[in-house]
């Protein structure tokens, strides 16, 4: 037998799932997993007649506490596509980023455009490998050559393909809004103030959401980027100016008493025999 022939070669595509007959292995001897985090965000995104707007929040929440009161979630993927996130913020960033670096070398390649459908092909492709251990769900939007389009994509790599989307924990509150308030042939005003609207109503009844507003419009040819576009929970201090007295403090008594070291010489004995 030939060296060649002696070593195994593993066969190639599919899975490998030597991971989770390891979990299985010990949660048969009684290792508990760790759960999962719970993560708060509310995205949302709509299409109106110019184009597609895309809304977040500002929370960043580590458990049950707010360690970011004005993150962005509305990350770049392309010149005329952007992308929102929600769960985990290290996974919504290094995959959005991933994708947008191998979108430019596309169009360095082809010289041309990128398409959302392009963007929506690569997102759903690398999560649905991870087989949802990448904690990324996604609102994808973008205006190319073939006009507005408007995509959910699943931490599994499901995806859907809407008039108008929510994700995150404050997404059913968000959609109550739009169900009850879309309609066809938005004008831009109309389109930032219901996203505003259903950002608000995710900020205002769910408690991983808060702080402000950011929304963006992608047009033909043209983004606009409304950083903080409301703020529904301003900070607010009790008094602008310092504390003030009822009276100027009255000085009772001054006496000053100088403070001298005593200092106490013994005299030393005679020598201890021994």
């Amino acid at each position: 037998m030939t060296k060649a022939a002696a070593i195994e070669v593993p066969a190639k595509g599919g899975f490998s799932f030597d991971l989770c007959k390891r979990n299985d292995m010990l949660l048969k001897k009684g290792v508990q997993m760790p759960p999962f985090r719970k993560t708060g965000t509310t995205i949302v995104g709509l299409i109106f007649q110019d184009g597609v707007i895309l809304g977040a929040d500002t929370r960043a929440t580590e458990g049950p506490i707010v360690c970011d009161k004005n993150c962005e979630k509305i990350h770049y993927m392309a010149p005329n596509i952007y992308c929102c996130g929600a769960g985990t913020a290290a996974d919504t960033e290094a995959v959005t980023d991933m994708v947008s670096s191998q979108l430019k070398l596309h169009r360095y390649h082809t010289g041309r455009e990128s398409r959302v459908v392009t963007a929506l092909t690569l997102l759903k492709s690398h999560l649905f490998s991870y087989q949802g251990y990448v904690s990324a769900a996604l609102v994808l939007g973008g205006v190319d050559v073939t006009g507005p389009h408007l995509h959910t994509i699943y931490p599994h790599g499901s995806t859907d393909t809407l008039p108008f989307a929510t994700m995150g924990s404050g997404s059913l509150a968000a959609m109550a809004v739009f169900e009850s308030k879309y309609r066809e042939g938005l004008t831009r005003e109309e389109g930032i103030d219901l996203v505003a609207e259903a950002i608000c109503s995710g900020i205002f009844n769910d408690l991983g959401s808060g702080s402000n507003v950011d929304v963006c419009v992608i047009t033909k040819g043209n983004v606009e980027y409304l950083r903080n576009h409301k703020l529904p929970n301003p900070r607010t201090y009790v008094t602008a100016k310092s504390y003030s007295f009822p009276k100027p403090i009255e000085v009772l008594l001054t006496k000053v008493t100088p403070l001298r070291e005593k200092v106490e010489v013994i005299e030393a004995g005679d020598a201890m025999e021994e």
